[in-house]
């Protein structure tokens, strides 16, 4: 059985969060002289303190993803959410996590940040999980396992059978990335939240919501997860402005899900197009907004591209990556320049 106590830090399983203004006061806002946080009387748009909850925020996202309102927590981008998570559940110079590179390179920041030991699953040559590798590496210092579906940098999104089997046997908390999910054919976990305690579904309004300018991250988990996060998440740490942004983005939902399909329709075109490079080696198959492809020589082809205007990710450097470029989906004239570009260096 899952016991969230036994993972937690003792210091946060013991502390007190720090109680603010607007923690102490909870009732109808109107017509009120506030004289609590020694804000400024003067107004503007911003002089008081943001909800420190983001409730109006939470409402909409809890009823679009059909989740609990007490399941969300908010953060500043979500290498903020992922940092909670480590000063929640992992001693310093004592416990570990397990990453599957190539992936999200703030995991390994983080763990160092916070002092914490790394413990390196590679993925296979076609980036697929190896369960049974992970099973062997596995032990009771490993307190998180990151799963980043689909995958940064190589696109794909991962079996969830597998996923499901890693879940099912690991011991501590697996944080599921999906920062790229309105992309993919593939479910989110979000459906599978309440089977499966020891998951934390992490998401942000940066790509499919293109709202990246904000810094507004998203984590799914259970009641009990999200309620020792804001212990210890700082009190305003979601400005009123990327709320009030947030919320109006939220609320034109087709708008987001018709750039969505244009983009996925976009990616299928260069494709395409990529397919007649021929120092375009392969095309990996992707689930997100980007497309991992090998090339004869990226360092070459990357300095090249630049020449002409146009930036790409070299990857070169990953495991599995030597000589790939990552090209995120611009728009339809975007995707032109760059085949144009592509096609004036053969």
């Amino acid at each position: 059985m899952f016991q969230l106590n036994n993972l937690l830090r003792e210091n946060v399983k013991n502390m007190k969060p720090y109680s603010s203004a607007r923690d102490e006061f909870q009732g109808d806002a109107t017509s009120l002289v506030f004289l609590d946080a020694n804000e400024s009387p003067f107004k503007s748009d911003v002089h008081r303190y943001p909800d420190p909850y983001q409730q109006k925020v939470k409402e909409l996202l809890a009823s679009q993803k059909g989740v609990k309102i007490s399941q969300l927590l908010l953060g500043n981008g979500s290498d903020e959410v992922l940092d909670l998570i480590f000063r929640a559940f992992c001693n310093p110079r004592k416990d570990a996590i397990i990453t599957m590179p190539p992936t999200y390179g703030m995991y390994e920041v983080l763990a160092n940040l916070n002092d914490v030991s790394i413990s390196e699953v590679p993925l296979t040559s076609n980036f697929e999980i190896e369960v049974s590798k992970v099973k062997e590496v596995q032990n009771d210092s490993h307190k998180l396992l990151f799963i980043c579906s689909p995958n940064n940098p190589s696109g794909n999104a991962f079996e969830q059978e597998k996923m499901e089997q890693l879940i099912a046997e690991f011991n501590g908390i697996v944080v599921v990335d999906e920062a790229y999910i309105d992309f993919s054919t593939q479910a989110s976990f979000l459906k599978k939240l309440n089977q499966f305690p020891n998951v934390i579904v992490t998401q942000t309004l940066s790509k499919a919501y293109g709202m990246a300018g904000i810094r507004l991250g998203i984590c799914y988990a259970s009641e009990e997860i999200i309620s020792m996060l804001n212990r210890i998440k700082p009190p305003y740490n979601v400005n009123k402005l990327t709320q009030e942004k947030a919320l109006s983005r939220l609320m034109v939902y087709n708008d987001v899900q018709s750039e969505i399909i244009e983009i996925l329709t976009n990616r299928t075109q260069l494709q395409q197009a990529l397919e007649q490079i021929s120092f375009v080696q392969k095309i990996f198959p992707t689930d997100a907004n980007f497309i991992l492809v090998k090339v004869d020589d990226a360092n070459l082809r990357y300095q090249q591209l630049l020449e002409k205007g146009i930036v790409v990710r070299n990857r070169t450097n990953q495991l599995h990556c030597e000589n790939c470029l990552r090209l995120t989906v611009g728009t339809k004239e975007e995707n032109s320049l760059l085949i144009d570009a592509l096609r004036s260096l053969l």
